[in-house]
This record gives C-alpha cells, sequence and structure tokens, in this order.
C-alpha cells in the first residue's frame, strides 16, 4: 500500500513538472549592448500564465538588435553594429547554431557591407540570409551552407535617392527586408527614399524587378511590413508619418489602395512607428507606437483586406520598438527599449485587443523578440 501512495506522488509530480515544460515557449531577445544590455538574452513565456523568465544570456556581441530564425529552428542569425572606430565595416551578419536546450554556438560571420545594419530575414527554404543597412542604405544576400554558415554575399544593393524630411530622409536607409512566403519575390521598406523595393531571387541573387518598387506618401518613411495570409496584401508600416499603407497585387502589378493612422485623432504629440504584425488568420493587424507607446489595433476586411481601427493599448512601457505574437496566438509581447522591460498581453479571440496582464519582465534596450 505504502509503495503504491509512493509511486502515485512520483506519477503525479512527474507529471506535473512535465506539464509545466510544455507549457514553456523560448524566445531570443534582441539588444543595445550601447545601452547597458549584455548581448542576446533567452527567455521563456508560460503559455497557460503568460509569465515571463530569463533562461539565459549570450554574451559577446556588439549590439545585435535584429535577429532572424531558420525555418527548421536550428539556427540564429543576428546583426550586429560596431563602432566605426573598431571596424569600417560597419556591422556584421553572424550566424549561430541552435543546440539543447536554446545553448547558442557561433559558426561565423559576414560583414554587413553597410553601417548599421537593422534588419536579417531567412528565406522560406533557409538557403538565403538577407539583411538591410540603415546607415548604408544596402540591401545584401548571402547563400547559406549546409551546415547554417553564411557565404559571402552573392548581392550587394546600394540605394539611391532621397525624400521630403531633410532630418532623415537626405539618402537611402533600408530598414527592412523579407522574403516573401509566396514567390521569388525579396521586398525591402526604405525610409530614406519612401520606397517599399522589390526583387527577384534568381539564379542565386537579388535582381530588380520589372517593377522596381512601390511608392509611399512623401515623408512617410516605410519602415517594417507585413504579408496577409492570402499573399496578395502587404501592410507597410510608416515610421514618420504614423501610418499602416496597404498594398494589394493585381494584374502582376503592386499598388497601393488604402492608408490609414495608427494614432488616436485627438494626439498631438511626437510618435513613431516601429513593429508590425498579423494574426495567423488574417483577422487582425498591430503596430507599434514609439512617443505615444500604445499597440494599434485593426480589424481586417475579409472581402477586400482593408483595415478599420480598433483603437489603441497601451504597452505599459516606454518605446516599443518590437513586439511578437507567439506561435498558439495566445500571447503579445512587447519589447519597451526604453523603459527596459517586455511587457506580456493576452489576446482577446473575440476583438484581437491586447489585454495587459500584469506580466513582465526587466530587461536592459529589448529590440527584438523572435520565437523558438
Amino acid at each position: 500500500m505504502k509503495q503504491s501512495i509512493l509511486f502515485l506522488f512520483a506519477f503525479l509530480l512527474v507529471s506535473t513538472l512535465f506539464a509545466q515544460t510544455s507549457n514553456l515557449q523560448n524566445f531570443y531577445v534582441g539588444t543595445f549592448t550601447s545601452e547597458g544590455a549584455e548581448g542576446v538574452y533567452l527567455c521563456s513565456v508560460n503559455t497557460e500564465t503568460g509569465n515571463v523568465s530569463l533562461v539565459e544570456t549570450f554574451k559577446g556581441f556588439d549590439n545585435p538588435n535584429y535577429l532572424s530564425l531558420s525555418p527548421n529552428k536550428k539556427y540564429l542569425y543576428v546583426v550586429t553594429r560596431v563602432s566605426t572606430e573598431v571596424d569600417k565595416s560597419g556591422g556584421y551578419v553572424c550566424a549561430y547554431k541552435i543546440e539543447k536546450d536554446g545553448k547558442l554556438a557561433f559558426l561565423n560571420k559576414q560583414a554587413s557591407n553597410g553601417e548599421d545594419p537593422c534588419h536579417v530575414d531567412v528565406s522560406p527554404d533557409g538557403s538565403f540570409v538577407a539583411i538591410a543597412t540603415y546607415g548604408g542604405g544596402t540591401t545584401s544576400l548571402y547563400p547559406v551552407n549546409n551546415d547554417g554558415s553564411l557565404q559571402e554575399p552573392s548581392t550587394v544593393n546600394r540605394n539611391s535617392g532621397a525624400g521630403a524630411d531633410p532630418s532623415r530622409q537626405s539618402g537611402p536607409h533600408a530598414h527592412s527586408i523579407r522574403f516573401s512566403p509566396f514567390s521569388n519575390e525579396v521586398f525591402s521598406a526604405d525610409l530614406g527614399t519612401d520606397h517599399l523595393d522589390i526583387y527577384n531571387l534568381v539564379d542565386n541573387k537579388l535582381e530588380a524587378a520589372d517593377q522596381a518598387f512601390v511608392k509611399m506618401k512623401a515623408g512617410a518613411g516605410p519602415r517594417h511590413f507585413e504579408f496577409h495570409p492570402n499573399g496578395n496584401v502587404i501592410y507597410v508600416i510608416n515610421e514618420l508619418n504614423s501610418t499602416i499603407t496597404s498594398i494589394h497585387k493585381s494584374k502582376n502589378k503592386w499598388a497601393t489602395f488604402q492608408t490609414i493612422s495608427t494614432l488616436p485623432k485627438d494626439f498631438k504629440g511626437e510618435s513613431y512607428c516601429a513593429d508590425i504584425h498579423i494574426s495567423a488568420d488574417g483577422k487582425y493587424l498591430y503596430g507599434s507606437n514609439r512617443g505615444h507607446n500604445s499597440i494599434a489595433v485593426f480589424e481586417v476586411n475579409e472581402k477586400d483586406q482593408t483595415l478599420e481601427s480598433i483603437g489603441t493599448v497601451s504597452v505599459e512601457g516606454n518605446w516599443p520598438r518590437n513586439f511578437g505574437i507567439t506561435p498558439d496566438g495566445k500571447w503579445m509581447l512587447v519589447a519597451n527599449q526604453k523603459s527596459g522591460d517586455i511587457t506580456v498581453f493576452k489576446l482577446n479571440k473575440q476583438n484581437g485587443i491586447p489585454q495587459f496582464t500584469g506580466n513582465k519582465i526587466k530587461l536592459p534596450s529589448p529590440v527584438c523578440i523572435q520565437f523558438l
């Protein structure tokens, strides 16, 4: 009898520990070490409670400000910014192997071919990595070796032109780059020229498409963008005029069809958009406002994919540079750069509105979240 009770107790204990472990969703956090961070952080969020905890800190990075995972989750790619007094390359894109328990093993690095690399993406098949540099106005394509390491770039494009804002758009500023999940197209938002540039991935190189770009409103400052699940619509978030511009493909040509503000009509202060994400079902779109310090929430019309503003939700922090939605679609985590924290929201299934849980974790200068 006693042995049976002990066996039952042990079984319940193991079951409880397994359930707790299976509820943990790990994620990496990119940071600015120049603002007090120590490198890349590995954290976890409990998908039942929303509690967040720090798992491990990986040091030895210079401003690992943006991260991207390979589709098979075996490799992590990191863009780093270094001082020009240290290295005139302006920065690097680094490849890491993800080992057991999320630990990182350095593979190699390649020069960024432009100052201030700020964004990195991996092709849907994991064969290529692309980066954008803000200071250099460049986009580069790196073939990936079988072991996840990076070859030298097969393409380096250097943008040209300027925009209407002399303080922010005196030259090109490539701010993001993403591979289309639906075609061989690769898109890059250039804040300095008000362009969403379009390339084709052909013979292991990036070639300008027949339609080289889509033009935003003068002074808009496109920063990041998101694909609708139907593959025919792209939503571009504009940093300088706090708007989202919707673009659709018709007769093999991309064109804008709506621009909508991310801010309340009565807001009079300064604010700058940053990140943008869409729910997996395509029903809700979210954008972050730095200054207003909020997440703008939009409902996506099922028939024509136009946006209707639902409102804004405070991020309960300062300067939401980046945010992410957990793979199960239940939680939103917001990286607040200036307040040095990540705040946790539960997504309302009925109306898509993020609801603050009270959970947060203090991390210096968090600027990117990538879920394993």
